[in-house]
């Protein structure tokens, strides 16, 4: 969900950003615990990304013609059918992905690094 890098700067505006991210997140997992209740599916066999990829495809949907409960019943399906695979040897390190670049932050106009030509 992009979560990783808070664009905010002042403490209350971060705190409201990541109550709003915990706000969206709940929101598709409740939708993804809707889809697998009606298709008979346990919600933890429903893939949380897959979800948000369904939902972030059938959003222009909405803007359309079609019927608000004809899209509802399209996305709980189409999420529903999104479920987990089987990876039994699967292992998630707890390690940082993101590695500090080894270049200083960009503090003057782009222009002021280019050479000049004498």
């Amino acid at each position: 969900m992009q979560m990783d890098h808070l664009r905010c700067k002042n403490p209350h505006r971060v705190r409201n950003e990541f109550y709003m991210h915990l706000v969206a997140y709940n929101l598709i997992r409740r939708v993804v615990a809707i889809a697998a209740f009606t298709s008979g599916v346990e919600p933890w066999r429903v893939s949380f990304k897959g979800s948000l990829q369904t939902i972030n495809q059938l959003l222009p949907l909405l803007s359309s013609r079609v019927l608000t409960e004809d899209w509802c019943d399209a996305l709980l399906a189409a999420i529903a059918t999104h479920e987990v695979g089987n990876r039994p040897d699967r292992s998630e390190p707890r390690v940082r992905k993101r590695r500090p670049k080894p270049y200083p932050l960009m503090t003057k106009p782009r222009d002021e690094y280019k050479p000049h030509a004498a």
